[in-house]
Order: C-alpha cells, then sequence, then structure tokens
C-alpha cells in the first residue's frame, strides 16, 4: 500500500470518526495569503523504503507510534487546556486568583501550595514559620480545601496540583470538596504531580524513603482507576530536572527511566499495566532552544510509546500515548530587563504548541521577581491565546513535521536518549541511579558547564552578559501579609476544638495500623480528612510509621 494510500485509510478510518465525536473548530484552514491547510501535511516520498521508514518512525496523528501527536485531530479539534500555576497566601486570597484567571478565559486550574504544605506541615507547626503562603497557598485541612475551590464547580474545571510526597492526602482533599459540592469522585477531571522519584533527583520535597513512597503512588493508581478513572494519576515530570540544569537530552531520559520505574512498580503491586497506564502523563518544560524543543516533545512520544509496547507488552493503544503538560522555562527568566521575558515566554510556549502539548502553563515576565502580578499574568494567558487564535500554527497537525532539522533533532534526540536508558538498566534501574547519585551528578555537570559558558560569553543570555543597560525596575509585587500565618494558625486551633477528638483519635490510630499493614490507604486518607484530621497530622502519623527520608553522602 502506498503512502498516500494509507493517508486515504487515515482519514477514513481515524481521522473522519475523531471528526464526528469532536468537530473540527473551522470548517476550512487556511493561511492568511489564503493557502489551504491539510490536516497533516505527508513528505515527498516514492521510494516503497523511503514509506515503510515514515510509517515506522513518523506515522500519522493519533496512531502509533504517536510522534506526529497523540490526537489523530490535535488542536483541529480542540485547544490545549490553558492553565495558569497559581497560588499564594491564603485560600481566600487564591480562590480570587483563580476565579480571575476563569473569567479572563483560562480553561484549567493549577495548584501552587506552599512549602509546608508541600512537605506534609500544618501552618501552625513550628517547621511552617515564616513560610506560610509564601510560595503557593497554605492548604492545612478540608476547609482550606472547600474554600480555595469556592464557587468553581470542580465537576466544570479541570485542576491539576503540584503536589508530590503527600500527594495522595490532598487529593483526598479535593475528592472531599467535591463531594461537599455533590459531585461523585467519577466525575472529576485533573492531574496530581505525585512524581517523588524526580524530588530526590532535582527538587527537594520528599518526606518519607522510597519504598512507602512508591507504595503511596501505587496505591493512588489504583484508587483511581476504579474510583476517579478520568484523573491523570502521576504527572511524571521532566520539567524539574530541567530547571536544575539538564539538557534537553536528560530531560527526556531521566523522566522515561522514572515512568518505567513507576510502571514496574504497579506492576509488582499487582495491577495489570493497560488498567493504569491511560491515566499516566507527563510533565515538560519549554526552553529557549526552540527547534530541539519541538523534537525534543516528538521524540519522546516515540520512545514511550515503543517501551510500553515492547517493554511492558501494552496491547490498549491508548497505554502507548504520551500526554504532556508543559510550562515554560522559569529558569530562563532574567530579573534584568523583565520585559524581555514576554519574548522568552512566547518562543518557548510557541515551542509546546508545534510541539503537541495537551496542556500549557505560560510564565509570567516578572517571576525573576517575585509572585507574578495579576497584570503578568494576564500578558502570559494572553500569549497563549494569541497563540491559538491569531498565529494559525494551531491549524495544522504537526506543523514542523518533514521539516529535515527537525527531522534530525528528533532522531538524535532519541538516539542519545536511548543511551541513557540503557546506561540506567544497566545500574539497576532509575532508583539505583538515583541512589548512586548518577543523575543528580549528570545534572549538577550540565548545569556547571551551562553556567560557565554564560560566563565566559559562549551563551548569551540578552540583557545579562549581552545587550546590557543601566535600569531601574519599576514593576510592583504582591506583598504577601504576614498576618496570614496567624489567621492559619487561629483557624486550625478552631477546627481542633470544633471536631469530635474521640473519633479523630480513633482514625489516626486506624491509620498508624495500615501503614504498617498493605491495604490501600486513599479511603482512610477521605476518611481522615472528612473528619477535619490535618494534613500535618496525617502526615506525622505516617512519620511516626515509615520515617523520613535522608539524601545519602555520595
Amino acid at each position: 500500500m502506498t503512502l498516500n494510500e494509507q493517508y486515504e485509510r487515515w482519514k477514513r478510518e481515524t481521522f473522519s470518526p475523531a471528526t464526528q465525536k469532536h468537530p473540527e473548530r473551522k470548517t476550512t484552514f487556511k493561511t492568511s495569503s489564503g493557502i489551504p491547510l491539510p490536516p497533516v501535511s505527508l513528505p515527498g516520498l516514492s521510494e516503497p523504503l523511503a514509506e515503510a521508514e515514515y510509517l515506522a518512525k513518523i506515522g500519522f496523528p493519533g496512531e502509533y507510534p504517536f510522534t506526529r501527536g497523540v490526537q489523530p485531530t490535535m488542536y483541529r479539534g480542540r485547544l490545549w487546556t490553558m492553565r495558569q500555576y497559581a497560588g499564594f497566601a491564603s485560600a481566600e486570597e487564591s480562590n480570587l486568583r483563580y476565579r480571575y484567571l476563569l473569567d479572563q478565559g483560562q480553561t484549567g486550574l493549577s495548584v501552587a501550595f506552599d512549602l509546608p504544605t508541600q512537605i506534609g506541615y500544618d501552618a501552625d507547626d513550628p517547621i511552617a514559620a515564616g513560610e506560610v503562603g509564601r510560595v503557593g497557598v497554605s492548604i492545612s485541612s478540608l476547609n482550606d480545601m472547600l474554600t480555595l475551590f469556592y464557587d468553581i464547580p470542580l465537576d466544570k474545571v479541570s485542576t491539576s496540583m503540584t503536589i508530590n510526597a503527600p500527594a495522595g492526602i490532598l487529593l483526598a482533599m479535593y475528592i472531599a470538596a467535591a463531594r461537599r459540592q455533590g459531585i461523585a469522585a467519577h466525575k472529576l477531571r485533573g492531574t496530581i504531580q505525585n512524581d517523588i522519584l524526580k524530588e530526590y533527583i532535582a527538587r527537594g520535597t520528599y518526606i518519607f524513603p522510597p519504598a512507602p513512597s512508591m507504595r503511596l503512588i501505587t496505591d493512588i493508581f489504583q484508587f483511581c482507576q476504579k474510583e476517579v478513572p478520568y484523573w491523570n494519576t502521576i504527572s511524571i515530570s521532566g520539567y524539574h530536572i530541567r530547571e536544575a540544569g539538564s539538557t534537553a537530552v536528560q530531560e527526556v531520559a531521566f523522566s522515561l527511566s522514572n515512568a518505567i520505574a513507576y510502571v514496574q512498580a504497579a506492576l509488582d503491586a499487582g495491577l495489570k499495566v493497560d488498567d493504569f497506564a491511560s491515566q499516566l502523563s507527563f510533565f515538560f518544560n519549554a526552553h529557549n532552544n526552540f527547534l530541539e524543543e519541538v523534537a525534543k516533545y516528538r521524540a519522546a512520544r516515540r520512545l514511550w510509546a515503543r517501551i510500553m509496547q515492547e517493554r511492558f507488552h501494552a496491547q490498549d493503544p491508548r497505554s502507548w500515548m504520551l500526554r504532556f503538560h508543559t510550562q515554560t522555562a522559569g529558569s530562563t527568566l532574567t530579573a534584568q530587563q523583565p520585559e524581555n521575558n514576554v519574548v522568552r515566554v512566547a518562543v518557548q510556549a510557541l515551542a509546546a504548541v508545534m510541539g503537541g502539548t495537551q496542556s500549557l502553563h505560560t510564565n509570567g515576565m516578572d517571576e525573576a521577581l517575585w509572585l507574578p502580578t495579576e497584570k503578568s499574568v494576564r500578558l502570559a494567558l494572553r500569549t497563549q491565546q494569541i497563540i491559538a487564535h491569531e498565529s494559525g500554527v494551531a491549524d495544522t497537525i504537526d506543523p514542523l513535521g518533514g521539516s529535515y532539522v527537525v527531522e534530525y533533532l528528533t532522531n538524535e534526540i532519541e538516539r542519545q536518549v536511548e543511551e541513557y536508558l540503557q546506561k540506567i538498566d544497566g545500574m539497576g534501574g532509575a532508583l539505583a541511579a538515583i541512589e548512586n547519585g548518577f543523575m543528580q551528578n549528570e545534572i549538577q555537570d550540565s548545569a556547571f558547564t551551562t553556567q560557565k559558558a554564560i560566563e565566559k560569553q559562549a551563551i548569551t543570555v540578552v540583557g545579562v552578559n549581552a545587550f546590557t543597560v543601566e535600569e531601574t525596575i519599576d514593576l510592583q509585587g504582591i506583598p504577601v501579609d504576614p498576618d496570614i500565618e496567624q489567621g492559619q494558625r487561629l483557624r486550625l486551633a478552631e477546627l481542633r476544638y470544633k471536631r469530635d477528638s474521640a473519633r479523630a483519635s480513633e482514625l489516626l490510630t486506624q491509620l498508624e495500623h495500615a501503614a504498617h499493614g498493605s491495604d490501600n490507604l486513599i479511603p482512610l486518607f477521605i476518611e481522615c480528612v472528612e473528619n477535619d484530621i490535618t494534613l500535618g497530622e496525617i502526615c506525622g502519623v505516617l512519620r511516626g510509621v515509615w520515617g523520613e527520608y535522608i539524601p545519602p553522602a555520595w
């Protein structure tokens, strides 16, 4: 069958049924000059060998190996989910920001939690002093979660929560909050990051040692497969690996090696691969090297499809799909000439769209200085909307597919990632590579090399080591009221006074026994938070049973 015959088959068997389910946004797609755009372009191949290679390596959107995208229609049917990562101070203030963003056209929420919440401490714990509400919203109890989503119907929005070590507890609060709204868990859509391995590698907000941490993750896989089927149970994050200084190749390689470890852990826990794999998702960075970034996403999709089919023998095509959220690169933002960051974010966002992201967050131009203001957040969101509605790049699928350089970069990134995966497999897998410091050292070496190149001006950073000016920053940030912390303390004191203390004590005892056992912990987490047991109290019991992770000294 010739390539053109394959194309006609794809339109008939894959593309047309998808358009019937989700009609295209326009009857015709054209450039500004009136040139018609086909749904997907093909290379000018004629030799059977070249056609076979094309089908094996590139293929068609919505079909294995998914190089050109995981959906048959991509953005011609529905645009990516536009999110803005937000959360600061109290739940009340963050709720106002969320409602503002939704009013401005945002189509999904993305929750930033403060540091105490991320590492499992309540706002009134002594260790939380001075950090409450600083880098995200403070969530200690179900009451905080109810306030955070006040007047936001949880069956109508998709919510992403950047939470890892205590992800199961925050998910329990979200489910309980939905119940208070009369919404069943099976109607919820969203994502928890829940990626503990990259915390050990690059970010540091871990709590428990690897074994119980992996148990919590597989408990979430199992619970959500039955109870919350539209929820992404994990967002396997290359983003923070890249923020720590990795290369694009390392970002993909270490993310996929972690993903392999999660799939294997789930299989070892007795789950079947096609029962949970479709709920796995990824989270990648969008950096400044435009063509490399586009190729990176294409290579990652192709690699994951092959890993799931050949290594784990998944049979369901949904298990082969690498679906991912993208955030523009915070590490590339500069405090100098902050307006330049608008351009950086636009280039990075365009790369994510050209690379086929399912969801996108664009950073505010002032984030190198402070929490982004309403104005900068609105501009960041408008950046996505202009790309979506004015640039034309969303009107055809995989618009850079077939570019000689993009296909070369896709193949080269794939090759180098495979070398890393083989090396990590030889060490015994991702956890062994983390424990011996391999990934951490690779990232540190890359970060050091990049920084030295910037200092020597081998790499140009506009406004930092070239094209500098004397300037006075006249932007204004968002102050975080120090009284937020005291307010949280008072609310927690009132909650503990009013709750059924005997029932709370009974549930905490049950939790301690369950932590020693092997039963799924998520239903008990939900029961605990519904009875006003706090995040810190739950994590305190688990710390008492499992201990805390202490990084090895290499």
